[in-house]
């Protein structure tokens, strides 16, 4: 098991453990989990903005109570329909709860039921540093209650239900994989 930083507290501590214990669904992503592992190993800072060669974010994406519809941001600055995240921040404790948070920031809905552990991971470039920075992006699933009503956020230009089978475009790879992700741990 790799030895977490921090005393074993906050973002770090927890992205090693989730990382440690999580059960990739196949080969390629277990490569990806042990690169996050070693980036985290090599970069004590590895969860925050700041580290230049990458950092863990935490993302989510949000299917309503009957699991037919996510909800999913046009983001303002990058143009295109994602699952909702970002970077963790010092004080959050866990990935879970950075997503969860982050989640909750961006569509206003309280509640949110999130399933447990990672249902994917992705690493991609980022705009947040010079090139050669990489979001190692942790994603999670969350559920919203009946009835919920969200509300666009300033990070957004738009925020919207899209049923499973009917993604809008532009929608890149990493969302189509999150979301079949998510369907298959929701529907068994």
């Amino acid at each position: 098991m790799t030895e977490p930083a921090g005393g074993g507290r906050g973002p770090h501590a927890d992205a090693v453990r989730v990382l440690d214990g999580w059960r990739a669904p196949d080969e390629a992503q277990d490569a990806v989990r042990r690169e996050f592992l070693r980036h985290l190993a090599e970069h004590p800072d590895g969860t925050l903005r700041e580290c230049v060669a990458g950092h863990v974010t935490a993302s989510t994406i949000v299917l309503d109570d009957s699991r037919a519809r996510v909800l999913l941001t046009l983001h303002r600055k990058i143009g295109a329909w994602l699952q909702l995240g970002g970077h963790c921040e010092p004080g959050d404790a866990t990935l879970a709860g950075a997503a969860l948070r982050e989640a909750t920031e961006e569509s206003g809905i309280e509640g949110l039921r999130p399933l447990p552990g990672p249902a994917r991971l992705d690493r991609h470039a980022v705009r947040c540093h010079p090139e050669g920075s990489w979001h190692l992006d942790v994603q999670f699933v969350a559920l919203a209650p009946p009835g919920a009503r969200h509300t666009i956020s300033a990070e957004s230009a738009d925020l919207r239900w899209f049923p499973l089978d009917g993604l809008p475009e532009p929608t890149d790879d990493v969302v189509r994989r999150l979301v079949g992700a998510a369907s298959r741990l929701v529907t068994g």
